[in-house]
């Protein structure tokens, strides 16, 4: 039997994001965890963390069962991937690290999301909306009308206490680069790291460092997407991550 799939959605989404992958991904076991303050866990008075998130992932797989499984990150998933490798590395037999970096913020990006988190608490979610033009492709946001109010709408419906405590976690996040290395030399299932051609977020070169981090993967660069690779052309995606 093929180890289930764990599906950890971006920032500030929810899981929905995957429903179209989930749709061509059908003979998989699918795990899809909510994040705490987007339909997961509650928000307490603990300290905003990446390593929160995925100890609270960790205790969802256990309290289904799961002793191993293939976990899969896109963005803010993907830090939270590599968190559980840095915490609980038992439980990861294998990485799928989507449209993200291993690289910690730079100066002036975690300003901006500490001004973001505190906007959003001032002003609620109309803070997030310069976003949708990095979280989608130009590709996608000319063609795909469609995808574009969907996402729009996910923005709309993000609660700001949590989208605060999240750009607080990202902002407070290690690099991984060495995680990646002791990982890739304890021996995983499958390392496989994807980007979005058009992603002007994290891009290339980060796909390219992680690659390199986890031995010297392919990195699989998928046409005509932006940030959000497997919502933008869940095909392709699918193609890539399927056993």
């Amino acid at each position: 039997m093929s180890l289930p799939l764990v599906l950890i959605h971006a920032f500030p989404l929810t899981p929905a994001v995957f429903d179209d992958l989930a749709e061509r991904l059908t003979g998989t076991t699918l795990i899809r965890p909510a994040l705490r303050g987007f339909g997961g866990p509650p928000l307490d008075d603990a300290e905003p963390s990446v390593d929160v998130y995925a100890d609270d992932v960790a205790a969802e797989l256990r309290a289904q069962g799961i002793e191993r499984a293939i976990v899969g990150g896109l963005s803010l998933g993907g830090y939270v991937t590599m968190a559980l490798l840095r915490r609980h590395p038992d439980l990861v037999a294998g990485v799928v690290l989507a449209d993200t970096k291993a690289s910690e913020d730079t100066a002036e990006a975690k300003a901006n999301r500490l001004r973001m988190a505190d906007a959003v608490e001032r002003h609620g979610s109309r803070a997030l909306w310069p976003m949708l033009d990095t979280l989608l492709g130009e590709t996608t946001r000319r063609d795909r009308a469609d995808l574009v109010v969907r996402v729009r709408d996910w923005l709309d419906a993000a609660p700001p206490d949590g989208v605060a405590w999240a750009q607080r976690a990202m902002a407070a996040r290690p690099p991984s680069f060495g995680t990646l290395r002791e990982a890739a030399a304890r021996g995983l299932t499958t390392s496989t790291v994807i980007v979005g051609a058009e992603d002007s977020v994290t891009g290339p070169d980060e796909a390219g460092a992680m690659a390199a981090a986890l031995g010297g993967v392919t990195v699989h660069v998928v046409d005509g997407a932006g940030h959000l690779s497997p919502l933008e052309h869940p095909d392709a995606v699918a193609e890539i991550v399927s056993p």
